[in-house]
């Protein structure tokens, strides 16, 4: 690989951006694709397939014959509340494959005893958010129950296009919510991707259950963005 497709790719890998490597099996000739760039390219078709499935193979195109090397970012879930509920769905989130963060910034929660096998911050949603580079390859999850923690945590995953965001609450809770974020300028159809009440009907009572429910949700989710034709590409290579 020549140096320059090599910086190209390694600095769209760092800004968790999807890429792909269109390898000449005849010449070896190498060229980068960006996700952002797809939809102009000659190849297109099968490089959005490729994109949407997330897997690397050959293929016979127009061009020749190639081989398309898929990169995605590894998917994220990030949840907001160190509560007993994160304890379950933390390891779980692991097992399948997610890079698992906890924000709290209520330290009596937030610890490494609590939770020894996970990145947690102990700062507010809007100091310790940014640097995590949520994107649609995160699902997000709010589990404070306090509108201080949760609301500007939910306004920061809607503007980064996560492809799942949920939130824990009663109907009614959530109903309040809603209130409080269209008072805050967000439209019904940016509220309406939140799921809430969080997590698949199974009728869960305990913290372990609950978060059970909540990460058949993301999968859930997830399989849909493997199943359609999304603008932006698929996580499942990644989470699989």
């Amino acid at each position: 690989m020549k140096l320059d497709i090599l910086q190209s790719l390694n600095s769209e890998r760092q800004a968790r951006r999807a890429v792909i490597v269109v390898t000449d099996v005849a010449s070896g000739k190498q060229r980068l694709v960006k996700a952002a760039d797809v939809a102009k390219d000659p190849l297109r078709p099968v490089l959005a397939e490729h994109l949407r499935s997330g897997k690397s193979g050959m293929e016979q195109t127009a061009e020749g014959r190639v081989f398309l090397t898929v990169h995605v970012p590894a998917p994220q879930l990030v949840i907001t509340g160190a509560v007993h509920i994160s304890q379950v769905l933390a390891p779980i989130g692991k097992l399948l494959g997610y890079d698992v963060t906890i924000v709290d910034p209520r330290t009596a929660f937030a610890s490494i005893e609590r939770f020894p096998d996970v990145k947690v911050i102990a700062e507010w949603p809007d100091k310790a958010l940014p640097p995590l580079g949520i994107d649609h390859y995160t699902a997000f999850v709010a589990l404070t129950h306090d509108p201080k923690i949760d609301d500007p945590a939910l306004t920061h995953a809607l503007a980064r296009d996560c492809f799942y965001i949920g939130a824990l609450g009663s109907r009614k809770t959530h109903a309040r919510r809603v209130e409080r974020l269209k008072q805050q300028g967000l439209t019904d159809a940016e509220l309406s991707r939140i799921h809430a009440p969080i997590g698949i009907n199974i009728g869960a009572e305990s913290p372990a259950e609950i978060a059970v429910a909540i990460m058949a949700q993301i999968t859930e989710r997830l399989r849909e963005e493997v199943d359609a034709e999304p603008a932006q590409p698929s996580i499942a290579k990644a989470a699989s």
